[in-house]
């Protein structure tokens, strides 16, 4: 008589067979519906706060759409878009000084940063005290920032009687139109604290062998910067003007503060770029067409036309920095 074996775990004349080596089981349902569940939160988050909103700005920039208006929203096609280019005068104005704050603060923020971080990592004792105190400002919010510095640079505030002291006659600052912009960019120079920590970790990181070849080669310390630190942190200051031009782009809280504050007297349609539209911005300006004047078709079609300049400046700046970005190992 043949005695058959089970195989480990069935017993002997088991009805259900092992299924053969390789096969697969088909994944539960219950295990769908769990990870469903846990990926619930994101999902109607994102659905809700980012793919509607989408969608929704994009339809109502090719309508007349209203907010608050209860007439019928009526199909427009590319209206708005040509209005911006042919009927508003203020929208230029805020072109141009949107581009001015890219082309000066967002190099001027980037060449401050790093080098204060150069200068830190030099300081034999101490090191950690001064990076401190050049990054805490990076963390005061930007509203009691932007109040801070209207209150600092009033015409009769403290700068300004210093520098009565010595004999200088202190400007308007944000009451003049030849100095609100500049004191925009004096306020993201004192918060560059950020990106001050980001170029000290990067030099920090710089291969000390270089430097050490450098020196042989009879380099002196600004050679050694301009010939091994640039080049070996290239990428970080490529991160630095990328997301400092995106940004600056989308430059609107400083500037609505400080342009709000600095004359409380005017109605609140006029304070938004005060003075003289010197502080209006493309972002202040879409701010204004959609909840101030609630053309929120016009301003959807603003914010779109934003979003097409923003990705085409990204991509061009992302194919030209192959030209000057090295990355570790010589590539480029």
């Amino acid at each position: 008589m043949t005695t058959v074996l089970a195989p480990v775990g069935e017993a002997p004349g088991s009805a259900h067979p092992r299924p053969a080596r390789g096969g697969r089981r088909r994944p539960s349902r219950a295990r769908w519906w769990v990870v469903l569940g846990f990926l619930s939160p994101f999902v109607i988050g994102f659905g809700v706060f980012v793919l509607y909103p989408v969608i929704a700005t994009l339809y109502y920039s090719l309508t007349d759409f209203q907010a608050g208006s209860y007439r019928p929203v009526q199909f427009v096609g590319l209206r708005n878009y040509r209005a911006l280019f042919s009927q508003s005068d203020t929208f230029w104005v805020a072109v141009r000084n949107t581009l001015w704050m890219v082309v000066v603060m967002v190099p001027l923020r980037t060449a401050w940063a790093m080098l204060t971080a150069w200068v830190i990592i030099r300081v034999k004792r101490g090191r950690a005290v001064y990076r401190t105190l050049f990054f805490l400002p990076s963390m005061v919010p930007v509203v009691a920032a932007a109040l801070s510095f209207i209150v600092l640079l009033n015409p009769v505030g403290p700068l300004n009687r210093l520098l009565g002291w010595v004999g200088v006659d202190g400007p308007g600052w944000f009451s003049d139109p030849a100095w609100s912009k500049p004191s925009l960019v004096l306020m993201a120079l004192w918060a560059s604290g950020n990106v001050m920590v980001i170029f000290s970790a990067a030099m920090l990181d710089v291969p000390r062998e270089l430097y050490e070849a450098a020196e042989l080669d009879g380099a002196g310390a600004l050679q050694k910067f301009r010939s091994v630190t640039l080049p070996a942190i290239s990428p970080v200051i490529f991160f630095a003007l990328l997301t400092g031009m995106i940004y600056t782009f989308q430059y609107f809280t400083e500037a609505f503060v400080a342009s709000s504050s600095a004359n409380a007297t005017s109605s609140s349609n006029d304070l938004i770029g005060y003075p003289a539209n010197s502080l209006l911005f493309y972002s202040t300006e879409l701010y204004r067409q959609g909840f101030s004047y609630f053309k929120t078709g016009y301003a959807s079609a603003m914010a779109w036309l934003l979003f097409l300049v923003i990705f085409a400046a990204t991509v061009v700046f992302i194919r030209a920095s192959r030209r000057f970005v090295h990355h570790a190992g010589g590539g480029r």
